[in-house]
């Protein structure tokens, strides 16, 4: 039997990886000079309120490789491969270090997603299903390395506060994006973030124009057959009204609906919302 496993940042929601048996090895968040463990002792909401409540500054750190091993040598014995599903190299060093961790296990593979949040869970999402159709590990990893590539991963955020705070925008950036009310889009291009468009007036009204952007510009390429909304939160009926833009540009066979973790949530704060899906050709531009 083969174990599939991911870094926390996958952000796909416990009944998907309840059904699958899917285990997690959490990212560490660091708030001030306290660690807690992603989606163990530390939740979005918890992220929040110490920024905005407390004024603490939270950053991300990676797994290091002892915290690897020690996943890696407690499934290892259990299953006949572990497929483990990193978050992008580009984006940490989560999969250098697991990499090193596997070297000391015959039956442990790593994987780099080229991703983050519900983008990685695409492939973690695609490697379950492949191994509970009993297909062997070489198959599976030939095929993600195909999906990989695929992956249409992207943000819109409502506030760069926290981008700012986490030194990934200027102050000066910060406020314009506020005082014009611009809500710029961040795209997964080549394992890499970039800024996409920059979309302006309510987030609503931002979110609908920007489904119609990534559905509506290119349905020829769009594999239909799964696409994320992924949030960190937002209203309920903001949620809706993007489900209802999907549907309006794309008839996906499945819409799923998850919530962003502490990572996606430390970096973008509330109201981030994205929608990921694959397609038929590797991503090679911001559209």
């Amino acid at each position: 039997m083969i174990k599939i496993t991911a870094d926390s940042t996958c952000d796909l929601s416990p009944a998907i990886l309840s059904d699958f048996n899917i285990s997690l090895m959490p990212l560490s968040i660091l708030v001030e000079d306290q660690a807690f463990r992603d989606g163990v002792d530390i939740t979005p909401a918890d992220i929040f309120r110490y920024v905005d409540e407390d004024n603490k500054t939270c950053k991300t750190a990676a797994v290091n490789h002892y915290e690897y091993e020690r996943f890696f040598a407690d499934l290892s014995p259990q299953f006949s491969a572990i497929i483990h599903v990193c978050i992008g190299s580009g984006f940490s060093s989560c999969y250098q270090n697991a990499c090193i961790a596997a070297q000391n296990f015959s039956n442990v593979y790593v994987v780099d997603s080229n991703n983050l949040s519900s983008g990685s869970g695409h492939i973690v999402l695609d490697a379950a299903l492949m191994a509970k159709d009993n297909m062997q590990a070489p198959e599976i990893l030939n095929r993600l390395a195909e999906y990989i590539p695929k992956v249409d991963a992207s943000f819109v955020i409502d506030r760069l506060d926290y981008l700012h705070k986490g030194g990934r925008c200027s102050g000066l950036e910060a406020l314009g994006a506020k005082l014009l009310n611009i809500k710029p889009c961040i795209e997964v291009i080549g394992g890499q973030m970039k800024v996409g468009k920059k979309y302006r007036g309510s987030f609503e009204r931002c979110l609908e124009n920007y489904v119609k952007d990534k559905l509506s510009n290119c349905q020829q390429e769009i594999d239909y057959s799964r696409i994320f909304i992924t949030h960190s939160p937002c209203n309920p009926s903001t949620v809706q009204k993007v489900k209802e833009a999907i549907q309006r540009y794309g008839d996906f066979k499945e819409i799923i609906e998850t919530d962003a973790g502490c990572t996606i949530s430390s970096h973008c704060g509330p109201n981030t919302l994205g929608i990921l899906f694959k397609r038929l050709t590797p991503k090679t531009k911001i559209v």
